[in-house]
This record gives structure tokens, sequence and C-alpha cells, in this order.
């Protein structure tokens, strides 16, 4: 559990543990161990083998066969003493299982049952002795080469005991029985990675086990899985970030939505942060802004449309105040800490401007924005005091400067904007997070919108902050994604089209998106008569009777 009182971090102890796992008859087992019940957040979790670096793991080195510390640093990305971590997973391995990864003097696995070697787990255990001992004692090699680096974790900042930790993983020494110690773990059970994640009832799974787990299980062997875990890949630091929510107080990994906004909004780790979007509870971003999202999520629409409040000399700005929701308008007004002086449109769908109008007529604040080319699917009822124009800046005093960024694509009105002291971009719906956009003709354009898209890889961003989702880190990073995406499907298109053409877009449909659930392909089907018409203006496919094909070379 996070100590939100905790005013400074915890030091992050080096600790190692070893992933083992066998070829079962239904695919790969993983050696789990249940942790015996202390107190703790471990207790009575069912873990992979592992604990603590000792200063005596270093000695350990001279007896290490296949892997010197220079090699081992470099795949763990230090300076040196990466071999102590192999050490210590050796070592914990062997104390709470019995699996003792060595080599005899010729060449065999070493014989963990023996007399001679069981005897001495007990004394690994409590401290007395190292590991090194044990192997000159028996004159045995400590086989380091069987084992392969496969992650590296830091425990959140709140959590008052951290661990700095190296994930290893091997294949099991095949003549050799796992047996629990009895003090520290309690039982063991081999199981494929599926059986353990689905199992009832649940089992007490921390947050690196669950990940592991869902990573073995992708493998069809443990041949293949070792070969991966083998080859050269980055190997990121994973450090979940402590937050709160509909599932209580938990780690938030890095690749949830959430993840990149805790970091921001509660840098210290105390774990005060949300990893859930609530409709209608302000969030503070920064001192500059506020979040409300409004209770409209829908598949659409995510979690709901986000409105932001910017702060001012004269009074707050808001950005995009959603859908003609009065409890919404209700929200913004509650969440604003004075008056609302201006209102802005990043476009004029349905989710996004119809409470313009609300909000106006409560506060008297003028609307700014731009009218779409087209009114299909948009909000007819807006009427703007003020039409934006690209490159403007609207200087709302203490410290707090935004200047317009004419975005269409999405939308032929559609604007961003950009909060230079923060270097943060609102994206309205031109950048969305876990979701791509829409793109309707005719007021959609997907041409526009990658010309769009691509303008904002000149700004100086630090973050986006989207009308659906969390603030999103990395902006360039997500926008090339995007534009990578849309030029992946379009390449879709020209394949399906030379393959099924002349066809329907309605044909095409099924082969372009058979990636995406048939109840979204009426949504879908906007989107794909972007891209048509996209190659159609580039002479790149033609229509004739409401068939595409692709078009004959010139």
């Amino acid at each position: 559990m996070p100590d939100p009182a905790a005013a400074h971090p915890a030091p992050a102890r080096p600790s190692a543990t070893l992933v083992v796992v066998r070829d079962g008859p239904g695919g790969i087992e993983v050696l789990l161990m249940r942790r015996a019940e202390r107190g703790d957040r471990n207790s009575g979790a069912w873990v992979f083998p592992g604990g603590l670096v000792d200063a005596a793991d270093r000695v350990a080195h001279r007896v290490c066969a296949g892997l010197d510390d220079a090699a081992a640093s470099r795949r763990l990305g230090l300076p040196e003493g990466g071999l102590d971590f192999v050490v210590a997973a050796v070592r914990e391995c062997f104390e709470e299982s019995g699996l003792l990864f060595a080599l005899d003097a010729d060449g065999h696995e070493a014989d963990a049952a023996s007399p001679a070697i069981a005897a001495w787990r007990p004394q690994l255990h409590r401290g007395g002795r190292g590991l090194h001992e044990l192997c000159a004692a028996a004159g045995l090699r400590i086989a380091a080469d069987r084992l392969f680096y496969l992650s590296h974790w830091l425990t959140p900042l709140a959590y008052p005991k951290r661990f700095d930790t190296r994930f290893f993983i091997a294949r099991a020494p095949q003549a050799q029985a796992a047996h629990a110690d009895g003090d520290e773990v309690t039982e063991h059970r081999w199981m494929r990675a599926a059986d353990a994640l689905a199992a009832e009832p649940p089992l007490k799974l921390l947050t690196p086990t669950r990940s592991t787990l869902e990573r073995i299980g992708g493998f069809a062997d443990v041949a293949a899985l070792l070969a991966w875990a083998a080859a050269p890949r980055d190997m990121a630091l994973v450090m979940p970030r402590a937050g709160v929510g509909r599932d209580g107080s938990r780690p938030v990994l890095p690749g949830e939505p959430a993840w990149a906004e805790l970091g921001r909004i509660d840098p210290q780790g105390h774990g005060h942060g949300s990893y859930d979007i609530n409709p209608d509870m302000p969030v503070p971003l920064s001192p500059r802004v506020i979040r409300v999202t409004a209770n409209n999520g829908s598949v659409m629409t995510g979690p709901g449309t986000n409105t932001y409040l910017l702060r001012g000399d004269a009074g707050w700005t808001v950005i995009d105040p959603g859908p003609a929701d009065e409890a919404h308008v209700d929200a913004i007004l509650a969440a604003a800490p004075g008056p609302i002086v201006r209102i802005l449109a990043t476009h004029t769908h349905v989710d996004h401007s119809p409470a313009c109008a609300l909000l106006a007529a409560r506060t008297g604040a003028p609307v700014a924005g731009r009218i779409a080319a087209y009114p299909d699917r948009q909000d007819t009822g807006f009427a703007p005091d003020a039409v934006l124009a690209d490159g403007e800046r609207l200087v709302l005093g203490g410290d707090c400067t935004l200047r317009v960024i004419q975005t269409p694509g999405h939308a032929s009105n559609h604007l961003c904007f950009l909060l230079e002291e923060e270097k943060t971009l609102f994206t309205g719906d031109h950048v969305m997070q876990l979701s791509t956009v829409v793109i309707n003709p005719p007021d959609g354009d997907m041409a526009a919108y990658l010309v769009s898209l691509r303008r904002l890889l000149d700004e100086d961003l630090e973050w986006l902050a989207p009308g659906h989702g969390f603030l999103m880190a990395e902006p360039k990073r997500a926008i090339e994604a995007i534009v990578a995406h849309r030029l992946k499907r379009e390449a879709k298109v020209v394949d399906v089209l030379r393959s099924l053409g002349p066809a329907s877009a309605q044909t095409l449909l099924g082969a372009v998106y058979a990636d995406v659930p048939e109840r979204l392909h009426p949504v879908a089907l906007r989107s794909l008569t972007a891209h048509l018409l996209k190659l159609r203006d580039e002479g790149r496919a033609g229509e004739a009777g409401g068939r595409w094909a692709v078009a004959a070379p010139r």
C-alpha cells in the first residue's frame, strides 16, 4: 500500500528474480511459489523465486561458468556488478525452491537433492554461508550462462519497501525437483501462464508477476521463449506508478493510459492520482490547467469528452465545454476557481461544442472558434463571437498564452491550442488516446489530416492534452505513430483494391478492416471512404458506378 505521508521515497534495494520454465503437455509451465504470511503486501502472493542481492554474491564471480562480470554488466546496462544479480538469482532460487543452476566437474547438472548439497539450503537461507562456499566445497560451478536477462522493474516511489529488481529466465534443470523451503515460501505449483492468470479462485499476483506471465503466454515452447530472451533488444526500466481508482490503490504500468499523467500530477509518487477518468470530477493538471470530463463515455468518445480550464489574469478560459449537458456545465462552473471569461471550441462535433451556448448564457463569456464547411454531424447552432485564425495568439495573462494552430482533417474547422508556457497542445479530436480518429467526408479529409499531423512535428511540444483520455507524453512519437498507422491502412486499401476491385466500398470494408470488430464497421466505412477519396485525388484509384479500382498506369 502506498504511504501518502511519505515525503521522500525509500531507497530501492538491488534484487534478483528467476523465472523458471519447462515444457509441459499443454505448453510452457512456469514455477510459482506462494509467499508466507508476513503482514506486508507480498504476503500470500504467488511469485517467482527471488530476493535481495547480498555482498557475498560478488565473491561468487570466481565460481561462475560461461559468463563474466563485464558481459553480464553490459547486458544489464551497468558499469559493473551485473554478475551479482545473476548469482543472487541462482542463490535465491536454490534457497526457496531447491533448484540449483550449477554444474559439476564433468559439466553435468548438479545433483541438488544429494545430502551434501541439500544441507546447504538452510545455511544459505540464514545468510551464514555464501554460494561460493557451497560451490567450492562440492566442486561446482554456477551455470551463469543458462540465465537470460528478461526485464528490469523498480517499485513505485510511494511504497515503504522498494526493490530494484532484475528478472532472469531459465529452463528448469531436468533431473531436479522443486520443494518450497517452508519459510519464505510455503508451497509451489508448476502452471501454464494462462492457467495462473485465469485461476479460480484467483491467485494473488503482483504486477511484475502478472505482466511476466502475460509475456510468457505468447510463446509456443521454451526454446522459442529463450531464443527471444537471448536476442539483443532494448531493455527499458519498468517503474509502475501508484494510483487509485475503481480497483482501489494499485501500481499503474507504463503501457496504461494514465501512467504518463500520474508522473506529472503526482511526481512524488504518493499515489493520490487516479488511473480512472471520473465524469465531472475536476483534475488539476498543473497550476494553470484543470480538466473536467463530461459524462458521455461511449465507443466513440472513450471515457468522455474532456473540457479544459486555463487560468488567466482576469479569469478562466474554457476549451471544449462538451455536449449539451447542464450537469456538465454545472461541473465546469464548480471546477473554475474564478470567473469564466472566454470559451473556445476545437471543432463543432456534437460532443465538443453544444455546451458553448449553455456556458455562455450562464457566464456572459464570449465564444470563439470556426464554422465547419459542411453541416453534417455538426453542432449547427454554434455561433462564435469571434472567428479564430491560424497563428493567432491569445494572451490569457498570468503567464498563460495560447497559440491557435489550424488542423483540418478530422473536421474542416478543427483547431488545436498550444499552451506555450507548458508546451502542451490541446488537441481536440486531432489526436486521441488509445483510438484512431474517424475521418468522415465530406467535412473530414484524409489528405488534410495527414498534412496537419506532419505540421505538428515541427512544433516544440512536451505534452498532448487530448479531447478524450489522459495527458499524453512524447508527442512526436505519438504523432509519428498515427501517421504510420494511417499510411499502413492506406497501403492495405491499395492491396485490397488490387485483389478485389472493382468493388464497392462496402465490399472492400471487411478486408481492409478485418482487424476491427464488425460492430465498428459502419464507423470504419467513413474512414475507408476518406482513404479512397485521397487515393482518387492523387490519381492512384478511380471510381465508376460506385465501384472502386486501382487507377490504370498513365
